[in-house]
């Protein structure tokens, strides 16, 4: 799921891989570990560097905007 937002939100804003790494402050290899599920449980802190980056909260991110 987070895999899937990440690379559904990253395509929505017009980034590469490569950008999205850059404004986290990620590696890019991290990213596309991440992207293609092989990182299942990325730290607290990366979600957040990739959500800050994507302009977005870690609940969005997650898919849990809106739910209860």
């Amino acid at each position: 799921m987070l895999a899937q937002n990440i690379k559904k939100l990253r395509l929505k804003k017009g980034l590469s891989q490569e950008k999205l790494a850059r404004l986290a402050d990620i590696s890019n290899a991290t990213l596309i570990k991440i992207e293609s599920g092989v990182a299942k449980e990325p730290t607290i802190t990366t979600v957040s560097k990739i959500a800050d980056a994507l302009k977005i909260s870690i609940d969005e991110l997650l898919g849990k905007k809106g739910q209860k």
